[in-house]
């Protein structure tokens, strides 16, 4: 019995699975990197509510925290420790010595900061609330003409990574 050389090998799929997969970040979306605070950074008497409602903040994205090391800090705490300006237990440091400090906001939760050594007291203390990143729905194709969407082309890169590797084979 003759064999045909385009069955599908799992190697083969694979492949085809992984090319996919990778084409499908054509529609992902850039991660933003937040300079908390805006221009006033992170320091006291500033208002850091006002600041986090006029921004969106979504999985993968950064907080960044500028701030004179030698006066602040910036630890993660729980939603009672933000609200009671307490740092007793806090969930993580993220002041690492330079003043210029990153956080990585890796689930859609509420987040909360707060410097330690009182100036929570002095508004030291940020929330943000992080949320999954949903991408718009695609327009309706126009009907006159040949257009390519991102998702024609999508299709149409899967398509020929599938050929180009059963040729191989």
């Amino acid at each position: 019995m003759r064999s045909s050389r385009y069955i599908v090998r799992p190697k083969t799929a694979t492949v085809a699975i992984a090319i996919a997969t990778m084409l499908t970040c054509v529609m992902c979306r850039d991660p933003v990197r937040h300079l908390v605070g805006g221009k006033d950074r992170w320091q006291p008497n500033v208002n850091y509510t006002n600041w986090s409602l006029h921004e969106t903040f979504y999985v993968g994205e950064w907080l960044y925290f500028m701030y004179d090391k030698h006066l602040f800090n910036v630890l993660q705490v729980n939603q009672t420790s933000y609200e009671n300006c307490t740092d007793q237990g806090f969930i993580y440091n993220i002041t690492r010595g330079a003043g210029r400090d990153v956080f990585e906001l890796i689930r859609p939760k509420p987040y909360y900061f707060l410097s330690s050594g009182g100036y929570c007291y002095n508004g030291m203390k940020v929330a943000v609330n992080v949320v999954e990143f949903v991408a718009a729905p695609q327009p309706a194709p126009v009907p006159s003409g040949c257009t390519v969407t991102k998702i024609n082309l999508l299709v149409s890169l899967v398509v020929i990574s599938i050929w180009a590797v059963f040729l191989k084979n």
